[in-house]
């Protein structure tokens, strides 16, 4: 069972102007916020500026990542802050106002919508996604370090040496990259990319990884026939 952190707003008159906004009541979240501005014995979070996410009503949330598993978003009608949801491990954070409800999800992504409206998916639009990678890492052959990450804007490779000094990055757009005898390159095969490592000096062994950082292909150049085209041998992996 998922954890979910309610916050609710009410509504309260501004004392200098006929405006109404939104405000927060006694021991809200906000108040107890650790991110809360001048709390007292409190030290403000380190928080890293992710999107900023229109909500249903009009107002703005702005979404930051506070740390290991943890999101904070401050929901804002112009300069006034109204609140901060914090989403921290599994929990959903959940605020609601004068009909419009705000969840603030554990990956970091934010929904709105106004009662009486259908509650939309928990599918973030292209200007609201959140950075996530998955990454593996293997040893080339050549004895390197080759970083294959997935994300959301495609498929790239990170290649280093084992004491971390960078070699070459290759994707899509860049596909290949040459260093020392040996070339790096991403191959589109179909909907699969694979990642391609080639020894020039032997003559053009090769050694073919998928996403998952597996060794599916290797070819062997047969150079003894001296003058010959050479005679390539394909072995398939597991």
């Amino acid at each position: 069972m998922r954890n979910t952190r309610r916050t609710t707003f009410r509504s309260a008159a501004v004392v200098a102007g006929a405006a109404t906004l939104l405000a927060l009541p006694v021991g809200s979240a906000l108040a107890a916020s650790p991110a809360s501005p001048g709390a007292p014995g409190t030290a403000p979070s380190v928080r890293a500026y992710v999107t900023t996410v229109r909500l249903a009503d009009g107002s703005l949330a702005k979404v930051y990542k506070a740390g290991a598993g943890r999101f904070e978003a401050d929901v804002l009608a112009g300069s006034t802050r109204l609140d901060t949801l914090v989403s921290k491990g599994a929990a959903v954070a959940y605020g609601q106002s004068s009909g419009l409800h705000v969840v603030l999800r554990p990956d970091g992504t934010v929904t709105s919508w106004m009662e009486g409206a259908p509650k939309p998916a928990p599918k973030p639009d292209a200007a609201q996604q959140i950075t996530r990678e998955s990454s593996v890492r293997v040893t080339t052959p050549d004895g390197r370090i080759a970083k294959l990450v997935d994300g959301p804007k495609g498929k790239r490779v990170e290649v280093s040496t084992p004491y971390g000094h960078a070699v070459a990055a290759i994707d899509l757009e860049r596909p290949s990259a040459y260093d020392d005898g040996w070339t790096y390159r991403l191959v589109q095969d179909g909907k699969r990319v694979k990642f391609v490592v080639i020894d020039g000096r032997s003559g053009g062994n090769s050694w073919v990884y998928d996403f998952d950082g597996r060794l599916i292909e290797t070819y062997t150049v047969d150079t003894a026939k001296k003058g010959g085209p050479g005679l390539v041998v394909l072995r398939h992996h597991g």
